[in-house]
């Protein structure tokens, strides 16, 4: 992923955090738009270290529940970030869980209305590429 992109996606991440805030009411942003930028790639960070973790123990709940689970592993999360941040605040599990909802919605909107990520091309029949070996 470029540079470019990596930025353009943190900063929409940020902007719907933002919303989120303003339409949960036990969601609070203490500051402006790099405050914003910064639980965007604090979130990230989060997400990306212990989503997985999570995921792997949650993976049972996640099966039964037929992936409504995800919702509390996001709401886990979304709570972890405000918790390592002074500038979010989170009363509450309801509160997180209908927030990480949001978050969930506005991030797959934004990925459905804004080119935010590389498609893979799609090869010609015969070409070169498709002959290399690739691992």
């Amino acid at each position: 992923m470029g540079f470019i992109r990596l930025v353009a996606r943190l900063v929409v991440l940020g902007l719907i955090i933002g919303v989120v805030a303003k339409i949960v009411p036990g969601v609070e942003v203490h500051g402006g738009f790099f405050t914003l930028l910064w639980l965007a790639v604090l979130f990230s960070v989060v997400n990306a270290i212990l989503g997985p973790i999570f995921f792997l123990f949650g993976l049972p709940l996640v099966l039964l529940t037929f992936g409504l689970f995800l919702l509390v592993i996001n709401a886990g999360l979304l709570a972890i970030t405000a918790g390592l941040s002074s500038h979010l605040d989170i009363d509450g599990f309801w509160d997180a869980l209908f927030a990480g909802l949001l978050i969930s919605i506005f991030s797959w909107l934004a990925e459905m209305l804004l080119p935010l990520r590389e498609h893979s091309k799609q090869r010609g029949v015969g070409s070169a590429s498709e002959n290399s070996a690739s691992f």
